[in-house]
């Protein structure tokens, strides 16, 4: 089958809390489908993959993974696909619990992305990250990382969770977004930013902003509390801490 040249209308990217709506097949292969649009958040930035299912004329379809593919958004599914089905009109459900516990965690990173520079700590720079579905891994470029520290930044972050900052989601210009300081920490964040006519900008309001492409809570009250897990040394500058949300 040829493939196809329409854009994926990435509805997550306005609402992260849509759990289903219906689109239609664009293309599909022996265990993939692609949408004109859709809710299902594909693999990265640290941020796992959506599942669910779908439904194409009474036929259920598990979807497994998903990942981007150009400007589109490959389903991947756990049964192959039945018969030619482009065209059709398809119910997408996402496995709601997996997406919001994600949507906790990302945000939780931000808002300790936020305290380190609140506490004054401009140096300690986050390399990385990645949510799983019980808890996430945070790096950083900072020597002095240890376990004391660690502590007082987790601290500090459930006090920011408390004080149930509003999160807004909205996209700038890029010579907006390259005016602000710090929307971007990194130098690859930066170069992405200069890429880009518009930028998607998470803001939790009154603390933080950052150019994003995520899921997030609509305010870090719903988050909960963050324990502090294992605090490891991988280098000289290279420290780790591992988050659990309760």
């Amino acid at each position: 089958m040829e493939e196809s040249d329409v854009m994926t209308l990435k509805l997550y990217l306005d609402n992260s809390y849509l759990k289903d709506t219906t689109a239609v097949i664009t293309e599909q292969g022996d265990d993939y489908l692609q949408f004109d649009r859709t809710i299902f958040y594909p693999v990265g930035g640290g941020q796992p993959s959506d599942r669910g299912h779908v439904e194409i004329d009474g036929k259920t379809y598990q979807i497994v993974d998903a990942k981007k593919n150009g400007s589109e958004v490959k389903h991947f599914t756990a049964e192959e696909i039945e018969g030619d089905v482009s065209g059709k009109i398809a119910k997408l459900f996402i496995d709601w619990e997996r997406r919001y516990t994600h949507m906790k965690y990302h945000t939780a990173i931000h808002i300790i992305d936020a305290v380190v520079h609140l506490l004054g700590n401009p140096d300690m720079l986050i390399t990385g990250s990645q949510i799983y579905e019980d808890r996430a891994r945070i790096d950083f470029d900072f020597e002095k990382l240890d376990r004391d520290t660690a502590s007082d930044l987790v601290k500090r972050a459930n006090e920011v969770i408390k004080e149930a900052h509003p999160i807004v989601v909205r996209e700038i210009s890029r010579d907006e977004a390259l005016s602000i300081e710090g929307l971007a920490r990194t130098e690859p964040g930066r170069k992405l930013i200069m890429s880009l006519e518009k930028v998607r900008v998470v803001e939790i309001q009154g603390l933080d902003m950052q150019a994003d492409g995520g899921t997030h809570v609509r305010n870090t009250s719903e988050i909960g509390k963050i324990n502090l897990g294992k605090v490891q040394s991988k280098g000289k500058h290279n420290k780790r801490m591992e988050i659990r949300i309760s």
